[in-house]
């Protein structure tokens, strides 16, 4: 890979599915694809969000509401399914981690519409791929 950020949603979707290419044909530990923290995305000072995949599993943090928004993503995509939920108290809201049996490009769609339904982030955000 040769570029490690986007800001289109055409080039967002290439970059993810890109980038969980050569996550699995390299068997990394881990691909992240982060928000960033430059941008005009948040407010009161909130970190911004980020995605994982894992293999077949895609990690999120997500607050109660965001777990709400996730699971209704989640009934238009019937290959993907949340796995664990972990609700640490020390920590305000979930870990969820979700089985992503599918190939990059659908990955990567699912990436790009959580971030903006889940996440609720404008259409011209900035990610940034920080491991693969």
């Amino acid at each position: 890979m040769t570029r490690f950020d986007a800001a289109t949603e055409e080039e967002r979707l290439k970059l993810f599915a890109d980038a969980a290419t050569a996550h699995r044909a390299r068997s990394s530990e881990v691909m992240t694809v982060d928000v960033d923290p430059d941008s005009d995305i948040t407010e009161g000072g909130e970190v911004p969000p980020w995605i994982q995949l894992a293999g077949t599993e895609l990690i999120l943090d997500c607050t109660d509401g965001e777990l709400d928004r996730l699971k209704g993503l989640l009934g238009e995509f019937p290959e993907f399914r949340i796995d664990e939920l972990v609700s640490p108290e020390e920590a305000e809201g979930t870990n969820a981690v979700v089985t992503a049996r599918s190939d990059a490009n659908r990955v990567a769609g699912f990436i790009e519409r959580a971030f903006r339904e889940v996440y609720g982030l404008d259409d011209d955000y900035r990610a940034w791929v920080t491991a693969i």
